[in-house]
């Protein structure tokens, strides 16, 4: 029997994403149904006869060959800026204490953070272990008190792990001996303790955790300030607790912008207090977020140095705005965009930012502005009229509407994020501080910064997560800076972002879709340019990410498998953790 795949390819940005091979027919498919309910029950079958081994047969009793790791690689992910290594194995006391200095040491951040990551090191180790440890202190020095997560904020740090004799030769390197983490602010250290961690390893023989390879010297800092990860909760509602797995399981890749896409057509699940109708449009009266949700869900990820960012899209994707505000819709059969032509239409937008403007800190908010259908609006009277009488295109009327969005948001003093649809068609009417978000295709953040506007970059080819037939290394070799020579435009390239839209991602399958793939992104955001550009990608990277993959799903993250033919589907037959 011969086997065909298809892959299915989506262009449109967040609505015709992975089609389905099960999807119930319609006018122009029903003669193809007969074809998808035989595709459907038998396609499992045929990639069993393809991976099982031949026959078909269990393979009971057959033991897969003892894996053997490359000793030469570093276990660090996303990896260092600058490290060097030796070969030397120091023990951990459990009991382990942290000695924190500096004006910023003791912040509670810290402090909280420490105690987090010792019950992640030591989750594997029941009692206490008898006899001397080489490792019974932390020291963590920040030089700044100062809290504020702003972007740009400085997450470096020097991690120094000394060779365990006394005083730990730790004058040249650090200023203190020992194991110690130095940072500017608290989010480096944060950084700093995510990198010790992973140093930490159980050794099952000897019940004790182990650091290998000391002594160590890292110095880190990420290579671009905005690393993002975009969470879609409209197209099907995540519970607050799957939010905060998300944004845990974030600070292990030291992703540091969760893009908190809360609303779209589809459903209207937020709390705003100035129209407390518009929650009208959620999925159910039990699937909402309250003003309470989202300053906790705010707070628990700036205790791990992640931003917020908010979006509401406007004019587009907004039928849900009109459930509790009909008025909002340009007349009932024209639920979007939203009508331009009443000024009730932006006291309402203006309403909804002054609410999110005392939740969501983060200097960058994101309007939208993708994918407005203007059709629409020619076909309602009243907005034809409003257009024939000033003299404007809809397009024109397109334009009116993001200026203005931007406008109510710069009021707020909040910086305006919108999607790659607004440079493209009136970049010059822009305001000067947009930054612009691509997610059509390559080649539009060298446009963008030759401009002089700041680019973010999630190329829906490469970076889009709910684009299963993505593989990993499509995602690890994404170069924001393509295409950008000049050192100055290049600056302007803020960073990138992976997204995971939620038409097929619920509460089932959302983290085994997000990684292992995001790690590959979150690498290429942190670490320099020449230490990601290896050619042989599977002997120097896949084991590394096969790796972080594996400590993922020791820490409870439901990450899938690496090297699937499709993302977040389970193995296809035994093996060790860090070779699939």
């Amino acid at each position: 029997m011969t086997a065909v795949l298809v892959a299915t390819h989506v262009t449109a940005h967040s609505r015709l994403r992975l089609s389905s091979l099960c999807s119930p027919p319609n006018s122009s498919s029903a003669m193809q149904m007969p074809f998808k309910i035989l595709t459907c029950l038998y396609l499992p079958l045929i990639l069993s006869s393809v991976f099982l081994p031949i026959g078909g047969k269990k393979t009971l009793g057959i033991r897969r060959a003892t894996v053997h790791f490359d000793e030469s690689l570093t276990n660090i992910w996303p990896l260092p800026k600058q490290f060097t290594s030796g070969n030397l194995t120091l023990t951990v006391d459990p009991d382990i204490t942290v000695d924190v200095q500096g004006p910023g040491g003791s912040s509670p951040i810290v402090l909280e953070a420490f105690e987090r990551y010792r019950n992640l090191v030591f989750k594997q180790q029941s009692g206490y272990a008898l006899g001397e440890h080489d490792i019974s202190k932390l020291t963590v020095i920040v030089a700044s008190d100062d809290d504020t997560l702003q972007l740009g904020v400085d997450e470096s740090y020097t991690l120094y792990v000394s060779d365990g004799s006394e005083g730990g030769g730790g004058g040249r390197l650090s200023i203190v001996g020992g194991v110690s983490i130095e940072a500017n602010t608290i989010y480096g250290a944060l950084r700093g303790l995510e990198t010790l961690s992973q140093l930490c390893t159980y050794n099952y023989k000897t019940k004790t955790v182990e650091v290998n390879k000391a002594p160590w010297y890292i110095h880190d800092e990420p290579r671009f300030s905005f690393r993002g990860l975009l969470l879609d909760s409209s197209r099907h509602f995540l519970p607050v607790n799957i939010i905060k797995q998300v944004i845990e399981s974030m600070s292990y890749a030291k992703l540091n912008v969760l893009h908190w896409h809360i609303i779209d057509e589809e459903s209207f699940p937020l709390e705003i207090p100035t129209y407390p109708n518009l929650w009208e449009g959620s999925y159910t009266k039990w699937e909402r977020y309250t003003i309470e949700d989202a300053y906790e869900i705010v707070d628990f990820a700036k205790r791990r140095g992640i931003h917020v960012m908010a979006e509401v899209d406007v004019p587009g994707h907004t039928v849900s705005w009109g459930v509790g505000y009909p008025d909002l819709w340009p007349s009932p059969n024209c639920t979007e965009p939203l009508d331009f032509t009443k000024e009730y239409t932006f006291d309402v937008i203006s309403g909804i930012l002054t609410d999110l403007r005392k939740i969501f800190p983060f200097e960058l908010f994101h309007l939208g502005g993708d994918e407005v259908h203007e059709d629409c609006w020619l076909s309602t009277p009243h907005v034809k009229d409003w257009l024939e009488q000033r003299n404007m295109t809809t397009n024109d009327a397109y334009q009116y509407f993001v200026l203005r969005a931007q406008e109510i948001a710069l009021s707020h003093n909040w910086i305006p994020v919108n999607w790659e649809e607004t440079f493209n068609s009136f970049n010059k009417s822009l305001n000067p501080r947009t930054v612009v978000h691509n997610w059509l295709g390559p080649g539009v953040c060298p446009k963008v910064v030759a401009n002089g506007f700041r680019c973010i970059v999630s190329n829906q080819g490469v970076w889009y997560l709910d684009h299963l037939d993505v593989p990993w290394e499509k995602f690890y070799a994404n170069e924001p800076l393509d295409g950008i020579n000049d050192t100055l435009q290049q600056k302007l390239v803020l960073g990138g972002e992976v997204c995971m839209w939620g038409e097929t991602a619920d509460t089932s399958d959302v983290l085994q879709t997000i990684w292992p793939r995001a790690a590959a992104a979150a690498e290429r955001l942190w670490s320099p340019r020449e230490a990601t550009s290896s050619e042989n990608l599977n002997a120097t990277v896949l084991p590394r990410l096969q790796h972080f993959r594996c400590l993922l799903n020791y820490r409870g993250v439901p990450a899938a498998p690496v090297t699937n033919l499709y993302a977040r589907q389970p193995p296809i037959g035994a093996g060790s953790c860090f070779t699939q």
